[in-house]
Parts: C-alpha cells; structure tokens; sequence
C-alpha cells in the first residue's frame, strides 16, 4: 500500500472507492469549510455519492489521469491533496487540496502538495503544475506561496457556486523553477 509518513502521527494515502463511508463522514466534518472551494465535496452528501467521487478518481488514476491522496492525522481522515486535468501531450496538470479544521496548522497541505508536485515533476515528468483558488480563499494561495508557486493571472467571474460568479487565480510552477521553490 502506497505510504508516506509526514511525521508527527500524519500519513498520506491513496483515498480509494472502498473508503467512502471514512470519507463521507470526514466531508461531513470538513463541509463548511471545503464547500466554497471544492466542487465536489458539495455533490459528496451520501454513500453513493462519496463512493462515486472516490470511484471517478480510481478511474482517473487507472489511466494515468488523476490521483487523490488522503492525509490521516492519528488514524482519522483530515483532509488531501488531489491531481486532475492531466495532459500529458502538453505536460500540464492542476493540483489542489482539502483539510477539515482539525488538520489545520500543521504544514500537512505544503508537504503533502510538494510531494504531489515532486512526484509529477520526478516521476511522471510534468513540465507545468497548476494551482487554481478563488481570491477570497486566502489559506489555498498562501499554500501556493509557501510551495513558490508563481501567481499568472486572474480570470474574473468564471468560477460558479451556488449560483454566483467567482473568479479565479491561476498560480503554476514549471518544472526547471521546481528544484529552486520547492519548500
């Protein structure tokens, strides 16, 4: 089983379809603070639908697409760090995370995040990892900061939740700058 230990009772790990019922109720515990940023933690409200999530990203990662990974802080699901969007033509793919309250305030996104990134970089040889948060989702691009992400732009009111327009910063790293910004 796919194991790193971040030290300090925390562990990264695959999230897989057979854990949806631990992920459910950690989604339940995280709901109000990962709603506004994560489209699909608002569509997680069940057993179906969390298995269907986890089931989308297995799918994903049997192709070499995508890849969720949780992070369990003494043995209890806080939160992870996902990959989607991949293109391998081009070597660019989005990264982006989660974490309930009871993980907050412990380095666990920056690391598992450079870890994600060091491993798309090293291993999958990804030349372009992006990073997209909404402004007012101050903690995400402060991780982008702490990880030496480079803010490109800002595409304005193309994000909608709950029926109103957000927009959207584009934050990337580029795999020559990686060995330089990595945390």
């Amino acid at each position: 089983m796919f194991k790193v230990d971040l030290g300090k009772g925390a562990e990264l790990r695959q999230l897989v379809p057979w854990q949806a019922e631990e992920f459910l109720a950690h989604i339940e515990r995280a709901r109000a603070t990962v709603d506004p940023w994560i489209p699909w933690a608002s569509r997680s409200t069940d057993l179906a639908s969390a298995r269907q999530t986890l089931q989308r990203y297995a799918d994903l990662e049997s192709r070499g697409e995508g890849r969720i990974l949780g992070i369990w802080l003494d043995g209890v699901l806080v939160g992870g760090v996902m990959m989607f969007d991949y293109d391998d033509a081009s070597g660019v793919c989005e990264i982006g995370c989660w974490l309930e309250p009871a993980g907050t305030g412990r380095g666990l996104i920056t690391q598992s995040a450079a870890l994600l990134i060091e491993w798309l970089i090293r291993d999958r040889g990804i030349y372009r990892v992006e990073w997209h948060c909404r402004p007012d989702n101050v903690a995400s691009s402060n991780v982008a900061r702490r990880l030496g992400l480079k803010h490109e732009a800002t595409l304005r009111g193309n994000f909608v939740w709950k029926g109103v327009r957000y927009d959207t910063e584009i934050w990337a790293v580029l795999a020559p700058e990686w060995p330089e910004s990595a945390p």
